[in-house]
């Protein structure tokens, strides 16, 4: 529900601000969330995880990360404050130093935020989610329309992005108890960095890997060419993180209860990426199918090149639930020595697939088409370790998804040939989505698959709660 509500906020935001701002202002802050997301690695430290995974802890461990990662932020901020000039002149664009300075304070609330989120995960108290979502989604994207109606340009982006962060840590500061004291213990800290300096380096490595994409289109092209990237990668990732983050969220602190049960593990691994599935692959071979019709009525005519970066980020979000199930599991059991290993050589084949696509195609679809290859092959990477420690390999993890993909092949088939039926663009639009839901679910009830019974009975039982 939160995921949801505040995602569905955040659409209805960005479909506003698209319509008034121009590619290149949200270019201009892909650009700098490129070097963002890369610093704001080192501010969670894996310390976060740490905290989740860790079998005992205490209000010491939670307040020892709180002060490391202040720490932390505050060196990176002054790194970033003192090099913008250098990276601004790196993208050729003069205008973003202020851009970069302002918005690189978000640095302290994530520090501040990580640990809020590591406790209310470690707890279960997913409630506080949900309202803080609500109360830091609503007002900050007013706060942006407002400015970019008064034509602030990039600035409506920049401050809209700082609010929602600010009134997010600010929301859970007054709903969950924990609060930082002043204690700091280095033995504390260190035997959570003993396992999160892996997880850090992994996601470092992640990081670069993930945003070279951006980084290479930000230099060797437009700004505007960044944003259809962006904006191409942004709808089926709202979908994705709705569905497999909520999932992976609960994930990794159940599987870390029972990281001694093995069975347990894996029945729990099983559920996760049957559930995950059965709703995400429908969704992203929907959205493949509807793409050019969304960005035409959402965002207009001006957004029509992201349509191929839509379809192809589709086809990369279909294997995150195996992605995301894999990889928890790993961290549950403590084996971030491991997770390192395999980002290493993810990244490594990832690096060599985006030179070959990139000097192949030489546009910024060959580097979504590259990596649409490389989530096949890291689909079955991550799973491999798995049959090893919970006998739950790749081909088996296939075999739980598979009815969900049949299903969806089923159901885009039928909206293509409805497709092809003269009509009204938003007519069209919206009975190919009916039409898409009654396709999938009807042949899951016909042929009784097992995630869509699982589905009712929750619904069921959170409707009697």
């Amino acid at each position: 529900m939160e995921r949801i509500g505040t995602q569905s906020i955040q659409l209805v935001i960005s479909i506003v601000l698209a319509r008034l701002l121009s590619p290149n202002d949200f270019g201009l802050i892909a650009l700098v969330m490129i070097i963002i997301a890369i610093a704001d690695v080192f501010v969670q430290s894996g310390l976060g995880t740490a905290l989740i995974q860790k079998k005992d802890i205490d209000d010491d461990d939670f307040s020892s990360v709180f002060w490391a990662s202040l720490l932390i932020a505050t060196i990176i901020y002054l790194v970033i404050f003192f090099t913008a000039p250098c990276i601004a002149n790196f993208y050729g664009k003069p205008d973003l130093i202020a851009v970069i300075r302002v918005l690189t304070l978000s640095l302290f609330l994530g520090a501040f935020g990580s640990v809020q989120n590591a406790y209310i995960a470690r707890n279960m108290l997913f409630k506080k989610l949900f309202y803080r979502g609500m109360v830091a989604m609503l007002p900050s994207g007013i706060l942006g329309i407002a400015l970019a109606y008064q034509g602030f340009g990039v600035w409506a982006l920049v401050f809209q992005q700082l609010a929602n962060a600010f009134l997010s840590v600010a929301t859970l500061w007054f709903a969950i108890p924990w609060k930082p004291h002043l204690k700091f213990s280095f033995a504390k800290l260190s035997v959570l960095f003993s396992f999160g300096w892996k997880l850090l380096v992994s996601s470092l490595i992640n990081n670069v890997y993930e945003k070279l994409r951006a980084l290479i289109i930000g230099k060797m092209f437009s700004a505007a060419d960044l944003a259809f990237f962006d904006r191409g990668d942004h709808f089926p990732r709202l979908i994705v993180n709705n569905i497999n983050s909520s999932i992976s969220s609960v994930l990794l602190p159940s599987l870390s209860v029972y990281q001694d049960n093995r069975p347990q593990m894996k029945k729990f691994m099983r559920r996760a990426i049957s559930t995950s599935s059965f709703l995400i692959t429908p969704m992203m071979a929907g959205l493949a199918v509807l793409a050019h019709p969304l960005i035409q009525i959402l965002l207009g005519e001006a957004w029509l090149p992201c349509v191929p970066f839509v379809q192809a980020c589709c086809f990369t979000y279909a294997f995150y639930p195996i992605h995301t199930t894999n990889l928890t599991a790993i961290n549950a059991v403590g084996r971030s020595d491991l997770f390192l290993k395999l980002e290493i050589i993810k990244s490594s084949y990832g690096l060599a697939i985006l030179i070959v696509f990139f000097l192949y195609f030489r546009t910024p679809i060959g580097i979504a088409y590259g990596a649409m290859c490389s989530a096949v092959i890291s689909s079955v990477v991550n799973a491999f370790p798995n049959k090893k420690q919970i006998d739950y390999g790749y081909l088996e993890q296939i075999r739980d998804i598979m009815p969900s993909i049949v299903l969806s092949a089923f159901m885009v088939l039928g909206m293509h040939l409805f497709a092809k039926i003269t009509m009204p663009l938003i007519l069209s639009f919206v009975l190919q989505i009916i039409l898409g839901i009654i396709l999938y679910l009807g042949l899951a009830k016909i042929f009784h698959v097992e995630s869509l019974n699982y589905a009712i009975k929750t619904l069921k039982e959170l409707k009697k709660k």
